[in-house]
């Protein structure tokens, strides 16, 4: 058993590449071969998104705090609030991130296939984004 203590690893900044606006990395984690399971806590200041991506294996959102959105290509931006569940499918092609008036924060969950555990595309638009 492992347990990654709270406070025990420095805040992040999501990386200019794959986010747009003030994204917040904490608590990291990964598991070890042959366990392919790793995500964070991802905290999104209003307007702040997620590039495009997709993942292999799919992606769950825990939505944890404040109010989001999340949007499938070709889909409708959906809202979502502390206690939703979103689940992405593999190679399914979205993006996520706060209101444009309200943080949001999730827990992102997602398994590697062959070490990959996503593939970052352009980055949202304003347009696209809604605000």
């Amino acid at each position: 058993m492992d347990i990654i203590r709270n406070g025990s690893q420095p805040s992040a900044p999501g990386p200019a590449d794959y986010f747009t606006g003030a994204v917040r990395l904490d608590a990291p984690f990964k598991a070890d071969a042959p366990a392919r399971v790793g995500g964070a806590t991802v905290t999104f200041e209003p307007g702040a998104r997620t590039a495009w991506h997709t993942h292999p294996l799919g992606q769950t959102l825990v939505v944890t705090a404040g109010l989001g959105w999340a949007q499938r290509e070709g889909g409708p931006r959906e809202e979502i609030r502390p206690g939703d569940i979103v689940w992405f499918a593999p190679g399914e092609r979205h993006w996520h991130g706060a209101t444009a008036t309200t943080a949001m924060t999730h827990i992102a969950i997602a398994e590697a296939l062959d070490g990959k555990v996503v593939d970052w595309m352009e980055q949202v638009t304003d347009e696209q984004y809604g605000a």
